[in-house]
């Protein structure tokens, strides 16, 4: 008699049917702590366990995406099981046989894109189509828009309904944009969606914002075969995944991000909506092969006179407002040549008083931007541009505006000007400079840190910057710490 008879509820989850016990067992193993659960609201206030839980021993259900995760702990426990045939839904784990490494490349040459593919690029597509789940990690500038264009051609050739969900607007009109450039017309394939526009449409494929439609009800994700995510580590927002269990149907899920955070928990979510996480390729492999600018990176260690603080927000506070600090970022944005992305993190205590330093003290003939979320897309769009002409233009960016989905070939210096210990953050920051552009031979990250140590006791900012050093070292970044004498009395 066999234990455990696995069995597709629908497109989003299974079904375990199994005595008690096993339920329980499989609870405790698919029970995850949130990193840093004690600093939110609902667990503070004792409303929450900070805890994920993937299995649900009352219903049996768990995420489709996490099939594999639960055969091989079936194994390791030498529980025996079955998977049980859904009539319409299927078995839990499909592959498609038709689908072959040759014929997808011969299927993305047909398409005559004006680019040559590279081989990881065809790799990825081929995970796709061939898995129908996959949750595929591709940096930032390695071309992720050419894979999702050719995904989605596939299954708009056979008839499909395909939703593709990004998370700004700007990304809409970019991606749309992306499929005009590869040949095909978004105006007569995609109907987009973001603030104002219509949700309904006749047309194969929707491109649209996250926040656009979360709230939509399940019968309007009835119809879709293939959902592609774009900045797919966002999923697993509540309303994203508000999105994801929603699409019953929609055999197809295929997830594109730059980076994971790192955290077990979070990526088995993503996993668990998505499919196994497959690395396509890496952004030293892409500097290597130069298809990237190569990039170094000069971690600034500014040494401060030794200080405690109260908490993280009361370091962020002092460092922002720090005028000898924001000085000697001016100088550093205004002594840099080419284009020069300034990043922060803070709108009114840190960006406009950087934009007024900089932008009162810089050559007439130099431009400077100020971006943030009260921008909207189109000046978005329209600095983005003109960074693509200019040579020597400073823009001083929000990480929420600039940090994701913006393609600016012509950007050779990035400074973070606020510290971050954001895994996700940081290297797609990062991304921002790494385009390869006419006159542009390297990218250079300036990574501004901050040291206030007293005795053995280390400042919030300088243990984010031991977390950033340990992300560069993972990526075998070429970089440098340079310590800055901050120590003799402040000004």
């Amino acid at each position: 008699m066999t234990d455990v008879t696995i069995q597709k509820k629908n497109e989003v989850y299974l079904t375990v049917e199994c005595e008690p016990h096993i339920k329980y067992e499989l609870s405790e193993y698919f029970t995850f702590e949130v990193p840093n659960a004690k600093f939110m609201p609902q667990y503070k206030k004792r409303l929450w366990d900070g805890t994920i839980k993937l299995f649900s021993p009352g219903d049996g259900k768990i995420y489709c995406g996490l099939y594999s995760y639960l055969t091989e702990w079936l194994d390791s426990r030498g529980y025996s099981y079955e998977d049980k045939d859904n009539e319409y839904y299927g078995l839990p784990e499909e592959t498609n046989d038709l689908v072959s490494e040759s014929g997808v490349v011969d299927f993305v040459k047909s398409l005559h894109i004006p680019f040559k593919v590279r081989d990881y690029q065809y790799y990825a597509i081929y995970q796709a189509l061939k898995y129908n789940r996959r949750l595929l990690l591709s940096p930032t500038a390695s071309g992720k828009s050419l894979m999702i264009y050719s995904i989605t051609r596939f299954f708009a050739n056979r008839g499909d309904n395909i939703l593709i969900v990004v998370p700004t607007t700007s990304l809409v009109e970019q991606m749309c944009g992306d499929f005009d450039t590869y040949g095909w017309s978004s105006k007569d394939y995609c109907h987009k969606i973001y603030a104002g526009k219509d949700k309904n449409t006749s047309k194969q494929v929707t491109v649209t914002t996250w926040q656009s439609i979360y709230k939509m009800p399940k019968s309007y994700f009835e119809n879709f075969d293939c959902v592609i995510g774009d900045e797919a580590h966002l999923f697993k927002a509540k309303s994203l995944i508000n999105i994801m269990t929603k699409l019953h149907n929609c055999k197809h899920r295929i997830g594109f991000t730059g980076t994971l955070d790192g955290s077990s928990t979070n990526q088995l979510v993503l996993e668990g909506l998505f499919g196994p996480v497959n690395k396509v390729v890496k952004t030293k492999q892409l500097i290597d092969k130069g298809h990237l600018s190569p990039l170094k990176i000069n971690i600034l260690l500014l040494q401060h006179q030794e200080l405690l603080f109260d908490s993280y927000q009361d370091e962020m506070d002092h460092i922002c407002t720090l005028d000898r600090r924001n000085k000697f970022i001016e100088r550093l944005a205004l002594n840099q040549s080419g284009n020069t992305l300034v990043l922060f993190a803070y709108v009114e205590k840190h960006g406009q008083v950087l934009y007024d330093m900089i932008n009162s003290s810089v050559s007439e003939h130099r431009k400077v931007f100020f971006v943030h979320g009260g921008v909207d897309t189109e000046d978005r769009e329209k600095v983005r541009q003109i960074t693509e002409i200019q040579n020597d233009a400073i823009i001083i960016a929000s990480y929420g505006t600039f940090s994701t989905g913006i393609n600016i070939k012509r950007l050779h210096n990035i400074i973070f000007a606020s510290p971050s210990k954001s895994r996700i953050r940081n290297l797609q920051s990062i991304g921002r400079a790494l385009r390869k552009g006419n006159q542009k031979e390297i990218a250079t990250l300036y990574d501004i840190a901050d040291d206030f140590t007293k005795g053995e006791r280390r400042n919030y900012t300088l243990n984010h910057m031991v977390e950033r050093v340990k992300t560069y070292s993972q990526e075998s970044f070429n970089y440098e710490i340079i310590p800055i004498n901050f120590r003799r009395k402040e000004e």
